[in-house]
């Protein structure tokens, strides 16, 4: 797939601020709500936002540290790899989708979890990511390759950004269902 690097880089700032956004929302809300779960296996509010942070953690970190030090190249088009691709357009919430387990370090299931702290971890960290995707918009998103929690596979910069902001997407609807 093919991208005009500006109107992705837009795509996902728009993403990511609308992640801040909502979560600002949440600070409005009762604590035991955004713990609610619908049933013993569903994840609350809570939970889904700190699902993302535990990742967030790792992949902040990883863009961050590979786009440090490059030179500034603006390419006007991005290609996406076929896997980076794939995987970043399984992440986008839809009708019918597949259902995937996560690392036992990523499921906060077992954690309690403080509203405050959360949602403020949570803001923090897409405030960043928000950020790091205003830089790469000055770095060639083809060329450089970042690491993915899964150590032998790496996704072309454009495709992690892709699959960590439509990840976010996909539990940020996750947690919408999951409110009372």
């Amino acid at each position: 797939m093919i991208h005009k690097t500006n109107e992705l880089i837009e795509e996902l700032i728009e993403y990511t601020t609308s992640h801040i956004n909502y979560a600002r929302s949440l600070m409005n809300k009762q604590e035991a709500e955004l713990c609610y779960k619908k049933n013993e296996r569903s994840w609350s509010v809570l939970e889904c936002l700190e699902h993302l942070n535990r990742y967030a953690v790792f992949y902040n970190n990883e863009i961050k540290r590979k786009i440090n030090n490059k030179p500034t190249v603006k390419n006007n088009i991005f290609k996406s790899g076929f896997w980076g691709n794939k995987f970043a357009l399984d992440m986008l919430p839809k009708e019918s989708m597949k259902k995937m387990k996560t690392f036992k370090s990523k499921n906060p299931i077992y954690t309690n979890l403080l509203k405050g702290e959360v949602l403020n971890n949570f803001i923090n960290h897409q405030k960043e990511l928000l950020l790091l995707v205003k830089m790469c918009e000055h770095k060639d998103l083809e060329s450089i390759k970042t690491s993915l929690t899964i150590p032998v596979i790496k996704f072309r910069l454009g495709d992690t950004l892709r699959f960590v902001i439509y990840h976010n997407e996909r539990h940020i609807a996750q947690a919408k269902r999951a409110c009372l």
